[in-house]
C-alpha cells in the first residue's frame, strides 16, 4: 500500500520574519488528510512576545495588536503543536511542509527558547519521515523555469488554494494539494517508501544548496547562502 494511501500532516507558520534563530511564530496549522475520507484543520494565534514587524505583518495579516489582544501564550500552544507533530511522526504519518526547512527549524527553536523538548528530543531520533513539495520539484524537474514559491507550483499544477495564500491553513491545504498533484505528474514517487523518499529529499537538497551556493559566489554575492541540512 502506497503512502499516499495514508494519512498526512501538514504544518505550515507564519511568522515574525525569516531568522529560525531568532524569528518567532505568529500563527501555525496542522492540517491532518486521510486521502478521500477526511481533513482536519487545527490553527493558533499566538502573540510571540515581541513586535511584529510592518513588512511580516504585511504578508500574513497579523499586526503586534492583535496577536496581544487575541493570541495564546507560546509556551502552551508550542506544546500541543510538538506535541501532535511528535505523536503522528512516531506512529509513522509523515509531516508535509512546504520549505520545511524553515518550520521545522523554527519551531525547534521555538520550543528550545521555552524550555519544551524539540521534535528529535520527543522522538529520541531524527525527525522522519517529511515531505516536503518544493524539495521534490526541484528534483524533479531540475531544469523547468520560473519561480518556485507556493503560488508558482500551485499555477504550475493547476492547485486552486481556495483563498490568500500566507495564511497558515490556507497554506498547508494547499502544500497537501500540490502534493497530491504531483503524485499524477511524477508517479515514480508514489512507490517509494517513506525513508526512500526522506532520504532521497535529503540528497535533492543538498545537491541543491550546493550548486545555488555555486552560483551565488560565481556573482560575487556574500554571506552564508543556502544550508546543505535537511529537514532542520
Amino acid at each position: 500500500m502506497s503512502w499516499t494511501t495514508r494519512p498526512l500532516l501538514g504544518f505550515d507558520t507564519e511568522t515574525t520574519g525569516v531568522d529560525v534563530h531568532n524569528d518567532r511564530i505568529v500563527t501555525a496549522a496542522l492540517v491532518r488528510r486521510v486521502p478521500g475520507e477526511s481533513t482536519e484543520v487545527r490553527t493558533w494565534l499566538i502573540d510571540p512576545g515581541v513586535p511584529i514587524p510592518a513588512e511580516a505583518a504585511a504578508i500574513h495579516g497579523i499586526s503586534t495588536e492583535h496577536a496581544v489582544e487575541h493570541g495564546e501564550a507560546p509556551g502552551p500552544a508550542l506544546e500541543e503543536i510538538a506535541s501532535l507533530i511528535a505523536a503522528d511522526l512516531a506512529l509513522g504519518v509523515p509531516v508535509v511542509a512546504f520549505n520545511a526547512a524553515f518550520d521545522l527549524s523554527l519551531l525547534d527553536a521555538e520550543l528550545t527558547r521555552h524550555g519544551l523538548p524539540t521534535l528529535g528530543e520527543r522522538l529520541g531520533r531524527e525527525v522522519t519521515p517529511v515531505i516536503d513539495p518544493l524539495v521534490l520539484d526541484r528534483s524533479l524537474d531540475r531544469y523547468r523555469k520560473g519561480k518556485r514559491k507556493l503560488g508558482d507550483l500551485c499555477a504550475h499544477y493547476g492547485v486552486f488554494d481556495g483563498g490568500n495564500l500566507h495564511t497558515a491553513d490556507v497554506d498547508v491545504l494547499a502544500t497537501l494539494d500540490v502534493l497530491e498533484a504531483m503524485t499524477r505528474t511524477f508517479p515514480e514517487i508514489v512507490d517509494q517508501d517513506l525513508d526512500a523518499l526522506h532520504r532521497h529529499q535529503i540528497t535533492a537538497h543538498r545537491a541543491w544548496a550546493e550548486n545555488f551556493n555555486s552560483w551565488r559566489q560565481q556573482q560575487g554575492y556574500v554571506g552564508a547562502g543556502a544550508s546543505t541540512a535537511w529537514p532542520s
